[in-house]
């Protein structure tokens, strides 16, 4: 199955995020197939860049939402834009 998940970068204790299509079963920092946005927590109003258009395709395709991606989603208010 392919998830669209966090990849986790950054230095120790600065971390910054990746949103990325993977296989379920790859590791969390492991291969991905595509970049599709990043998030950075650090930063005061959280950053989260999303290129809607191919998570909208991914979605399409049967990827799933990893629970903290559709969280970011929702806040950001992607989640609307893509179910439509």
């Amino acid at each position: 199955m392919v998830k669209i998940r966090l990849r986790r970068m950054g230095a120790k204790k600065s971390p910054f995020y990746r949103i990325v299509v993977a296989d379920s079963r790859s590791p969390r920092d492991g291969r991905v197939i595509e970049e599709i946005g990043y998030y950075n927590p650090l930063v005061e109003p959280v950053l989260v860049k999303v290129d809607e258009e191919k998570a909208t395709q991914w979605i399409k395709n049967g990827a799933q939402l990893s629970d903290i991606v559709k969280r970011l989603f929702d806040n950001a208010g992607i989640t609307g834009k893509l179910s439509k």
